[in-house]
């Protein structure tokens, strides 16, 4: 019915908030930012550590930057699904989604990297 309305009469229809959308995606991007760096961490860090793995410290950051990044995506994507703004709500979970993608398939490929270049027991 509310379809047929804002057929009816344009001014009826209900825009889109470009604030809150623009709001959104910038706390999109903050987010992958802070996921990218997450990793970049990870992967400085365990280069830099004798034994490949993570300081307590490291982990806790890089954990935090992850925790927070996707307390701010979740919670951008739930104000765009409120403001029934689905062409950006898709576009930014899409876009998010594959960079993150990308990021993890680098991360993955670094670390059989340096697998591979480890002497077996060492």
């Amino acid at each position: 019915m509310d379809a047929l309305l804002a057929v009816a009469d344009p001014a009826a229809a209900p825009s889109v908030n470009l604030w809150g959308a623009l709001g959104c995606a910038v706390a999109y991007s903050a987010s992958l930012l802070a996921t990218l760096d997450a990793f970049a961490d990870w992967i400085l860090a365990r280069a830099d550590s004798p034994a490949g793995r993570l300081t307590p410290a490291v982990g806790l950051k890089f954990g935090s930057k992850i925790a927070s990044a996707v307390i701010v995506v979740v919670a951008a994507a739930i104000v765009l699904a409120l403001d029934e703004n689905w062409f950006a709500f898709t576009s930014l979970s899409i876009a998010f989604v594959v960079i993150v993608a990308i990021g993890l398939a680098v991360l993955l490929r670094h670390s059989r990297v340096v697998a591979a270049a480890r002497p077996p027991g060492g």
